[in-house]
């Protein structure tokens, strides 16, 4: 569900007071994952905390208007298991 278009972007105010004091080389970080993503952060480096360390995003023009947690995954894919899998790695290497 998305949020109301009267309320406008959420977008966390400390979040904001870094932003217009960054310079276009700095890092900022932040815990804010639901903070949407606005035009005054393009070109900007964000390091974006997925629970456990601070997952680095340099953010561009098509970016904007997504949420900053969509970009910094919380969940970390290992591989699928089991005889099917196995039997397809071996068939794989030469």
């Amino acid at each position: 569900m998305s949020r109301s278009l009267k309320k406008g972007l959420f977008v966390d105010e400390k979040l904001l007071k870094k932003v217009n004091l960054a310079k276009s080389g700095d890092t900022i970080k932040t815990w804010s994952r639901s903070s949407m993503i606005t035009p005054e952060m393009v070109g900007l480096n964000m390091a974006v905390h997925n629970g456990k360390e601070h997952i680095s995003v340099n953010i561009i023009e098509e970016m904007v208007g997504h949420r900053l947690g969509e970009f910094s995954p919380t969940r970390k894919f290992r591989k699928h298991g089991g005889r099917m899998a196995r039997e397809e790695e071996k068939a794989q290497t030469p």
